[in-house]
């Protein structure tokens, strides 16, 4: 498809869908297709406003990534669509951006089925069916084709860092995340983000930052597509795809299915930790939280606590030993202590890690928490954070498993530690307040995501806020 071939079509941010009553095809496109969204966006596993409304939509950006033409299709049509929604609190918030991709045909083959939207009724695509195109194996190749020969389309810029070669057959990977994936003959995977925020997405700029340092730990991004605008939009990373490899998260539960220890497995991989972490601090600045920083750190975690607390009244008798936790780092503070910040993982967990059959650990999924708002996932943080991400993720796994095997988990914590130290030099227990709070705050995280999404989990995290609040308070 040649540049001339492409067609952009721009509208206002602040365009509403019951404002773009006019005859243009611009202006009749969001009306036509919001129906179908309002039925099918709640569906997604990576919408984040289960729960609440859709009261309208604004759309961002429209752009013909292969036009129809009067033809039966497909059409390629990327869209950045402003979903509004009421808060959930008090305070008025930014309506949430999504990132789309639709195919558009006459008919639908049964093969897309599964991904349809449905049938557009009226307006520029009247008559056809609109679907997930990531599902499309001929568009899926399209988006691919875009990356070898990076430029700009409209607003959407395309980049990359070597050669990609042509005709790597597409699939999506159906495991349930907070984004879309499609891996290419089984050299690169494509991450889409769904959810979509001004500024450089961590997922592209700290592999970015690993991969100037050296550190292989960290699969390099090969090429990328943004959104332009005064803080860029970033829309997904294209990186090698580790085939063969395994997640640390599959590697435990089958550890603790055939009775094995983890312990080796769990020393290197608090290595590899280190060596991201060792990476990050040379590539990025590193401040200190000291004084007001340190108070302002506690003080968000005290307030997660409370409003934990009144949404899940189970956690209510724990809350005096908990926050005894943070006022321990807090009173550390008032004392001079000091500890260095930087850039972290974020959102670090068994699932987040892969191994491959020499045995060699990466790290991947650096966008952080997708529930906190982008600038907080990008602030310098205590490595403790990721550290504390890691050690309730062997929590989980041992309690995943019947019967629950408490000793496995705690030999699993001790060698991830050890592990890390061997390579920091600093094992990460020789400051047990700082690392005991960000537990606690991960754990209180844990209570709250359980209570509202996975009631059945919610015993794991609570057993760990008992454990928690018991030695915060001896």
């Amino acid at each position: 498809m040649s540049e001339a071939a492409s067609t952009h079509v721009a509208l206002a941010k602040s365009t509403r869908n019951s404002a773009t009553a006019s005859g243009s095809a611009d202006g009749a496109l969001l009306p036509s297709l919001a129906p179908l969204l309002h039925e099918w966006l709640p569906r997604q596993r990576w919408f984040a406003g289960k729960g609440r409304p859709v009261t309208g939509f604004s759309l961002v950006s429209a752009t013909e990534m292969l036009p129809l033409d009067g033809s039966a299709g497909p059409g390629l049509l990327h869209l950045l669509l402003r979903v509004e929604q009421p808060s959930r609190s008090a305070r008025p918030t930014d309506d949430d951006c999504y990132q789309l991709l639709l195919g558009a045909r006459t008919s639908l083959p049964p093969l897309l089925a599964r991904a349809s939207v449905g049938r557009v009724e009226r307006g520029p695509l009247a008559g056809r069916t609109v679907y997930d195109a990531l599902h499309d194996p001929r568009l899926a190749e399209l988006l691919l084709e875009r990356f070898r020969r990076p430029g700009v389309l409209g607003p959407l810029r395309f980049e990359r860092t070597e050669q990609i070669p042509s005709g790597l057959a597409p699939r999506v990977l159906d495991a349930e995340q907070s984004n879309s994936s499609l891996v290419y003959g089984d050299a690169y995977i494509l991450k889409i983000f769904r959810r979509v925020f001004p500024g450089t997405n961590p997922d592209l700029e700290l592999p970015l930052a690993l991969t100037r340092e050296g550190c292989g730990r960290v699969p390099a991004p090969v090429a990328w597509f943004e959104a332009g605008g005064p803080e860029p939009l970033t829309l997904g990373v294209l990186q090698p795809f580790l085939h063969g490899a395994r997640d640390g998260w599959q590697l435990a539960l089958a550890a603790l299915a055939a009775g094995r220890d983890f312990v080796p497995e769990a020393r290197a991989l608090g290595r590899a930790t280190a060596e991201v972490h060792t990476s990050l601090a040379a590539a990025l600045p590193t401040p200190a939280l000291r004084g007001t920083q340190t108070r302002q750190l506690i003080a968000q975690m005290t307030q997660r606590l409370e409003a934990t607390a009144q949404a899940v009244p189970a956690l209510v008798p724990y809350v005096p030993g908990l926050r005894a936790a943070f006022e321990a780092v807090t009173a550390l503070g008032h004392r001079g202590h000091g500890w260095a910040l930087q850039r972290v993982h974020g959102d670090l967990h068994l699932g987040q890690t892969l191994r491959s059959g020499d045995g060699f650990w990466s790290l991947i999924d650096f966008e952080g928490e997708p529930a906190r708002p982008l600038p907080e996932r990008r602030r310098p943080q205590p490595t403790v954070r990721d550290v504390a991400g890691m050690l309730r993720s062997f929590d989980y796994a041992a309690r995943s498993h019947r019967p629950w095997n408490a000793e496995w988990a705690a030999r699993c914590r001790a060698a991830y530690c050890e592990g890390y130290g061997q390579v920091s030099g600093a094992d990460p227990r020789g400051e047990p307040e700082l690392l005991r709070a960000h537990e606690t705050d991960k754990a209180v995280y844990e209570v709250l995501y359980e209570a509202r999404h996975r009631p059945d989990w919610l015993p794991v995290p609570m057993a760990a806020i008992h454990r928690l609040a018991r030695s915060a308070a001896a």
